[in-house]
């Protein structure tokens, strides 16, 4: 969802394993949720509405960025089975990201069905349902509204760090890291800003998933700032 845009109504939710968070645009302000369990679905006031605009993100690891040179419908699969732990019968599916040269081919089939059920019930202003994307995807399309040189953009749940960090218009690093707990998601955040020789000090890191409020004192004990898109 695009954050810039104030005339329009939006939704953006982000969904796991464990449940979801969203973030509602409404007149030029937003609201953020917490991250909330899949029994209060039913009683989410926001989602019995419809927007103009509706974001649906899976934080799935099983995502692979690859450049448009090197893709081929036909390959979808064995491509993403190269560096994701594909199980037998899920789908692998693409879509393309043109101001990036690049496709990201991912699996949504994490065995949850609480994505779906989202999708059939928060519709658009015209009645449409949405796509769901992988996390990834939007960490990579939020660049952009990230004004400073470095751009450090994360999403951690369920024990997966989604990281995305990128120099002026050079896409540096789109990856997803296995981290049981956020001590550990913070290691390899360092560990990437370590090998790209970027100084977290003089950087903002930006993160989409909720942060707890130790989780966000952590980080600023070694950011310039620390925002929640």
């Amino acid at each position: 969802m695009d954050l810039s845009r104030i005339d329009t109504t939006g939704i953006s939710i982000q969904v796991s394993l464990s449940g979801y968070s969203f973030k509602v645009r409404e007149g030029g302000t937003v609201r953020a949720s917490q991250w909330l369990g899949p029994e209060a679905l039913f009683t989410t006031p926001e989602f019995q509405r419809r927007y103009q605009e509706v974001d649906i993100s899976l934080l799935t690891p099983k995502v692979a960025l690859v450049p448009e040179s090197f893709f081929s419908e036909d390959t979808v699969r064995e491509s993403l089975a190269e560096v994701a732990a594909l199980q037998e019968g899920d789908r692998a599916d693409y879509i393309h990201i043109p101001e990036l040269g690049a496709v990201l081919l991912f699996s949504t089939s994490l065995g949850e069905s609480l994505s779906k059920v989202i999708a059939q019930t928060v519709l658009t202003a015209s009645g449409e349902q949405v796509p769901v994307l992988p996390e990834i995807y939007y960490l990579l399309k939020a660049l952009p509204a990230c004004t400073e040189y470095n751009k450090i953009i994360a999403s951690y749940q369920d024990g997966w760090l989604h990281l995305v960090i990128a120099q002026g218009k050079s896409l540096c690093l789109a990856n997803v890291f296995q981290a049981p707990d956020f001590t550990t998601a913070e290691y390899f955040l360092f560990l990437a800003l370590n090998r790209l020789q970027l100084n977290p000090e003089v950087s903002t890191v930006c993160f989409r998933t909720p942060l707890t409020p130790e989780a966000e004192m952590s980080l600023y004990r070694y950011f310039k700032a620390v925002v929640q898109l």
